[in-house]
């Protein structure tokens, strides 16, 4: 596919290049949420497309910061690096908007941008007066008519969900030819993982998990896949990877602890098929009620040992969280999108020099 020849090319580039700009050996992104400043993130993305990163990819998921302005002010300041939403959601925008969102953002970097659309979670949705019933037919229809509108074309459209009456980008100023903007779904549930190997250009695998979870992710996508005519390596697979990084070993660990706690009491089914043992679980769930108290993540944490917070992350020093995302690289992840806890820059550092 188009994009992944891209990449491809971009990556033998890198092998290439012999100036002063190091350059990572293998694809790798950075996740920014809203941990910083905006134009602290800026920075930080400036730097990373310096040091040879492939993407950044901006969250979208609390009530807190949109994908959407962050990705344009990354576009605006940078040259080369990737930009993708991680994910946005395909219930509060209408698959017309979100294509010409995504237009506006290709006419600010062209050929830099991904789509990245996911199904949303209660009860935040439902907090909010969404109802998200039949998630994998809204999908579908998104997904499909976005497609054919960034593909500039007239889309007449009657679904469950989406509708559609000759609508097209209506473009009078400005580039009129088909947009390359690959599409990729943050699925998790079975269902959803099979129907983007089906219908979208690339997944974005979760995070917390270990890399051995992934088996079944690159099983259920190559049954999309085949359903669509298509190879297992026609889909992308990047994959959110927490990060924490220090020389300090016991620092970079702590850091990570605390998010790794409240996960282990959020998803136990999750954890439990990553290798977390279920009585670790079951003494996390004697300690978290939801929603979970400061004191009581700080007595959680007590029970996580480093071992556990080595297995869902790539955490410690620099040599072990690298080693760490070659894992999740053999098992089936493309480009580790890794989430910086703690020091930014010295994560950019420790993958920029592969």
């Amino acid at each position: 596919m188009e994009h992944l020849e891209q990449m491809e090319q971009m990556e033998r580039i890198n092998q290439s290049d012999t100036g002063a700009m190091r350059k990572p050996k293998a694809r790798v992104a950075m996740y920014l949420q809203d941990a910083h400043p905006l134009r602290e993130g800026m920075e930080y993305v400036q730097y990373a497309e310096k040091m040879g990163f492939e993407a950044v990819w901006q969250a979208e998921s609390r009530m807190v910061r949109d994908a959407i302005v962050p990705m344009a002010a990354f576009a605006a300041v940078t040259e080369k690096i990737h930009i993708g939403s991680g994910v946005i959601n395909n219930w509060t925008r209408n698959a017309a908007l979100i294509a010409a969102t995504f237009l506006t953002l290709d006419d600010l970097a062209p050929n830099r941008i991904y789509c990245g659309i996911g199904a949303w979670w209660d009860p935040l949705a439902k907090n909010v007066g969404i109802t998200r019933s039949k998630p994998l037919k809204a999908m579908r229809e998104c997904v499909t008519v976005v497609r054919d509108l960034l593909a500039m074309k007239r889309v007449t459209f009657h679904g469950e969900f989406v509708h559609l009456d000759g609508v097209e980008l209506d473009i009078v100023h400005g580039r009129r030819e088909p947009r390359n903007v690959p599409i990729y779904i943050g699925a998790t549930g079975d269902q959803m993982v099979e129907l983007t190997g089906e219908i979208a250009d690339g997944i974005v695998l979760n995070y917390l998990v270990a890399p051995k979870y992934n088996e079944k992710a690159l099983q259920l996508l190559e049954i999309g896949a085949k359903r669509a005519g298509k190879k297992i390596d026609d889909i992308d697979r990047p994959q959110l990877v927490v990060c924490s990084v220090d020389h300090d070993r016991k620092k970079a660990l702590d850091g990570a602890r605390k998010l790794v706690t409240q996960y282990l009491g959020q998803q136990p089914h999750i954890m439990k098929a990553s290798g977390v043992s279920s009585d670790l679980l079951e003494s996390i769930s004697k300690v978290l009620t939801w929603p979970a108290t400061e004191e009581q993540i700080e007595r959680a944490m007590e029970l996580v040992t480093d071992d556990v917070v080595q297995l869902i992350t790539a955490s410690g020093t620099p040599d072990e969280a690298r080693r760490k995302v070659e894992e999740y690289r053999a098992n089936g992840c493309t480009s580790p999108i890794l989430y910086p806890l703690g020091d930014v820059k010295l994560m950019i550092d420790t993958f920029a020099n592969g």
